[in-house]
């Protein structure tokens, strides 16, 4: 007898834990539905992700005017004649150093300001003049390196911004429940994934940061290269025999 009201008391319990299962199961199900067939804007989707995303806000703001301004001021940098060097070479065989001073010093980019430096130390040993084209190389890579490390900051803590986010939310959320008591699926899923929206911005907003940032760098490189074949091709002009 006792082996028998144990089964029964077992299969009882059993029945219980299966049928709160299956309550669980179907308020999931429904919770899920309802999610799916509400149709939420990304402007109002964006709005429950609290206070902390108005500094995320800022922050892409930020990031895209960065690179906005970068991306013109590297483009415009980048751009040469693909004559320059041959027209300096022709004037400074020919003997005529002020028409490729004035040549270099009316062309506005990074290699034009590199060569004119060249061109004013004519006459000094080759290592002077390599270390005076050097020097304003470097200047006009750090010209073009500026305000880069702003969206390599961006791209750093803006997901940081975002995680903080999600933290205060959710601990706001647990306090509201231990608070109150009510602890359902719709509220606890509710407020869970509004909590993960300020982490999704971030992590939007620093991969932007971090793609724009290493676009910048690619564009930089190619203009050093350019510059440093330019001072190559300068440095051999000068030790050519100039023209009768």
């Amino acid at each position: 007898m006792r082996f028998r009201y144990a089964t029964s008391g077992a299969s009882i319990s059993l029945y219980g834990r299966n049928k709160l299962t299956l309550n669980i199961n179907l308020n999931c199900m429904l919770f899920l539905l309802q999610v799916a067939d509400a149709k939420i804007s990304l402007f109002s989707l964006l709005g429950k992700g609290g206070w902390i995303m108005y500094p995320l806000y800022a922050l892409l703001v930020i990031a895209i005017y960065v690179f906005i301004e970068r991306f013109l001021a590297i483009k415009k940098a980048g751009q040469s004649d693909p004559q320059f060097m041959k027209m300096i070479k022709d004037h400074i065989l020919s003997g005529n150093i002020a028409a490729a001073k004035g040549l270099a010093k009316n062309t506005s980019n990074p290699v034009a300001n590199m060569i004119e430096k060249g061109i004013m130390r004519i006459g000094k040993p080759i290592d002077a003049i390599e270390k005076s084209m050097e020097n304003v190389g470097k200047l006009e890579m750090y010209s073009m390196e500026r305000n880069l490390n702003i969206l390599s900051l961006v791209s750093g803590i803006a997901p940081m911004f975002g995680f903080l986010g999600t933290i205060i939310g959710m601990v706001q959320l647990f306090y509201g429940i231990a608070s109150t008591g009510e602890y359902t699926l719709n509220t606890i899923a509710g407020g869970i994934y509004t909590k993960m929206i300020t982490s999704a911005t971030g992590l939007i907003i620093g991969l932007i940061a971090y793609v724009g940032h290493n676009f910048l760098s690619t564009q930089i490189d190619k203009t050093a290269n350019k510059m440093e074949r330019a001072s190559a091709d300068f440095l051999d002009i000068l030790q050519e025999p100039t023209q009768a």
